[in-house]
């Protein structure tokens, strides 16, 4: 079940938390297929990706001429990752024997 009410192979508050991995290209080909699937048959996903694809596109035009140096770019990547994981709540605990993703949904149900 997800967020829209459609059934879909992954829920919508995941992919949504991993938008910016997948405008990135940072995940792999896998969860990128599965992440594309999802936002073909999810229209109110494919609406929030092609807002943060646009967001994406103006900041690359208006800052595009300047490189942050790697360390104030690499904080700010883990920032921005771990405030979008909070507020989508999903978890990710790296251990030892690989890394371990919790997703928390809420059942949002539309009246009317």
């Amino acid at each position: 079940m997800s967020n829209c009410g459609g059934s879909h192979e992954t829920d919508c508050s995941e992919v949504l938390a991993e938008v910016w991995l997948f405008l990135d290209q940072e995940c792999d080909q896998q969860r990128r297929a599965l992440l594309s699937r999802h936002l073909d048959e999810c229209a109110p996903c494919l609406a929030e990706y092609g807002i943060d694809e646009k967001l994406k596109a103006l900041l690359a035009s208006k800052c595009g001429g300047e490189h942050a140096p790697d360390g104030l770019r690499d904080r700010l990547r883990h920032q921005i990752r771990h405030a979008v994981l909070e507020q989508a709540e999903v978890t990710l605990e790296r251990g030892p024997d690989g890394t371990t993703v919790e997703v928390r949904t809420t059942r949002i149900e539309r009246l009317g």
